[in-house]
């Protein structure tokens, strides 16, 4: 199996920390999230435990929301000792409504609105990721009038390229991310952001790209940061105490990914940290990471329900499942990779080679091609791993399909933690 927590059963049934897929189908209908919660909680201590280990004090992961945001993750990353990092004000006001603390929350986005600027100053944000200059005035104005002083990471563009999937490359110069060193524009970023009243600027963001397999491209990146914040000491006085390097470690889809040493990762990345301020005499700021399919990719399996084998003689044979684009859009926005299972008969040879294609009317709605699996009978559940991320975070409503359940298992317990929608929940908001 592609993961520890992944086995077959007696009854010959994937079974997913230990409950029997079918019986989770069965119980809690099709298409259903399952998200293991034991195996969130595991992710969360590897780096916890690796940055207080070998990072500076106060260094720490914030869970990236954007990857799965719901109530009940707020929960586990809270017990678990991390920050949260949110990218709107309904990522802010789920965290809030299930307890988080808003000085534990990081705001990102590349267009803060006046109201969107309003409302985080207003909950207790604690930190704003600043993206551009216009956000800078914005936020410091909107900080004046109501009389506090917002903390503020600035976001910086290295022009770093990490040779991950363009539409997840994120460190290039040209990049609607940040403002870019390469052309000068960081530095003067810098100048007003420290003659802004209202804001504290208590260091820089970089975020290089997301499923990156080793370290060598977050040291690259720690060079130009530091590179980056020791210019701006020579020149504007200002030492930054806090580096965020983002995200970006990479998780197993396939068997042929690479299995990442996260924490051996994090040792490194401090190594080479330490070695590079004590070379420039910077002293060593914390760190943040922002982790988010790392964290929870690999505890969620999605299950559907097969209608059956649809062959197309000398082409190719389809399997139509229950769910699809509107679940998981990322084979159709990216071709992305997974490994399928037939839940029903884990025990048996993968006997099919198939397209495992969805329920919309589009011919993009697919979900792995050219897979082999057991071959299903209608009413077979079909297991799509490592979808934990992204999948529940991205889906929709098109062709007025009605999103799935998320159900989270914990010691051998199964309970719902989003239910399905209804048609009546899908037609609430019309007049």
């Amino acid at each position: 199996m592609l993961y520890h927590n992944l086995s077959v059963n007696a009854a010959g049934h994937l079974a997913i920390a230990g409950i029997d897929a079918c019986e989770l189908a069965e119980q809690f209908g099709t298409p259903l999230y399952v998200l293991d919660e034991d195996q969130v909680r595991a992710n969360c201590q590897t780096y916890v435990k690796a940055m207080r280990e070998h990072l500076p004090q106060g260094s720490m992961p914030l869970y990236a929301s954007k990857a799965l945001c719901f109530k009940g993750i707020y929960p586990v990353i809270d017990s678990e000792h991390m920050g949260a990092d949110v990218v709107s004000p309904g990522e802010i006001a789920t965290a809030l409504a299930a307890g988080f603390s808003a000085s534990k929350l990081y705001f990102h986005g590349t267009n803060k609105t006046d109201a969107d600027i309003a409302y985080g100053v207003e909950q207790g944000v604690g930190c704003f990721v600043v993206d551009n200059v216009n956000e800078l005035t914005a936020l410091g104005a909107e900080a004046c009038a109501r009389g506090v002083t917002q903390r503020v990471l600035l976001r910086i563009t290295v022009g770093l390229d990490p040779h991950t999937l363009a539409a997840i490359n994120t460190g290039k110069v040209d990049s609607q991310f940040g403002v870019p060193i390469e052309t000068g524009q960081a530095m003067r970023f810098v100048a007003e952001a420290l003659k802004t009243d209202g804001v504290e600027v208590v260091g820089f963001h970089s975020h290089i790209g997301s499923q990156i397999f080793e370290a060598t491209s977050f040291c690259d990146q720690v060079d130009r940061l530091l590179a980056f914040a020791c210019a701006v000491r020579d020149e504007l006085g200002f030492v930054a105490g806090t580096f965020n390097l983002g995200g970006g470690f990479g998780v197993r889809y396939v068997e042929s990914d690479p299995e990442v040493d996260i924490a051996a990762n994090i040792a490194a990345i401090a190594r080479h940290l330490e070695a590079g301020c004590e070379a420039a005499g910077y002293p060593v700021p914390r760190v943040l990471l922002e982790p988010g399919r790392s964290i929870v990719a690999n505890a969620g399996v999605t299950l559907y329900a097969t209608g059956g084998i649809k062959t197309v003689e000398g082409y190719r044979d389809y399997v139509t499942v229950d769910g699809g684009m509107t679940d998981n859009p990322r084979y159709a926005l990216y071709q992305s990779a997974y490994t399928v299972l037939n839940a029903s008969r884990a025990n048996e040879p993968a006997n099919l080679e198939c397209t495992i294609a969805g329920r919309c009317c589009e011919s993009g709605d697919r979900i792995a091609e050219g897979i082999r699996i057991a071959r299903p009978e209608r009413g077979d559940i079909i297991a799509v791993l490592t979808t934990g991320a992204y999948n529940f975070a991205m889906s929709s409503n098109y062709n007025r399909v009605l999103r799935p359940a998320l159900v989270m298992l914990h010691d051998g317990e199964a309970r719902l933690a989003v239910r399905r929608q209804t048609v009546d929940d899908l037609l609430s908001l019309e007049l």
